[in-house]
């Protein structure tokens, strides 16, 4: 039976890791994703404030 010692520990693993660099498929689907967020929350806010504008 195998004691808490040899078991590896998840943050010295991630240490010991290398840094890899984003591919451009990478960047570019998070470039996506935040236009499509910031677009799809300016719609949001254009419909919220024609269908119920504030004090009429």
């Amino acid at each position: 039976m195998a004691s808490d010692n040899d078991k590896p520990r998840i943050g010295e693993e991630i240490r010991k890791m290398e840094a890899e660099p984003l591919l451009p498929i990478e960047k570019k689907l998070i470039a996506w994703s935040l236009i499509l967020g910031v677009v799809l929350l300016a719609v949001l806010v254009w419909t919220g404030n024609s269908s119920l504008p504030i004090g009429r």
